[in-house]
């Protein structure tokens, strides 16, 4: 189904991504949550410019954990694949 890299374990139940399987997987969350850090303490007084600039990280990360997502996303029931 995903033939592209494989950063992200799918999630067991729902729809979705899980924690990293490789290194990239970690880089990028411990990326996003470094860069969300940062933006807080920068423009934690202003708070729209700080939602201006979370939101559009967000998704991208989004974005790149579900075409990096083992077997891609879609919902599951539990059942291993």
């Amino acid at each position: 189904m995903n033939d592209g890299p494989q950063w992200f374990a799918p999630k067991r139940y729902g729809y979705g991504a899980g924690l990293p399987i490789s290194w990239r997987g970690w880089a990028v969350t411990l990326a996003f949550i470094a860069a969300v850090a940062a933006i807080a303490f920068l423009f934690g007084d202003r708070p729209i410019v700080l939602i201006a600039l979370v939101v559009p990280l967000s998704l991208l990360l989004i974005l790149i954990t579900a075409r990096t997502t083992r077997g891609g996303w879609r919902w599951r029931w539990g059942a291993e694949d």
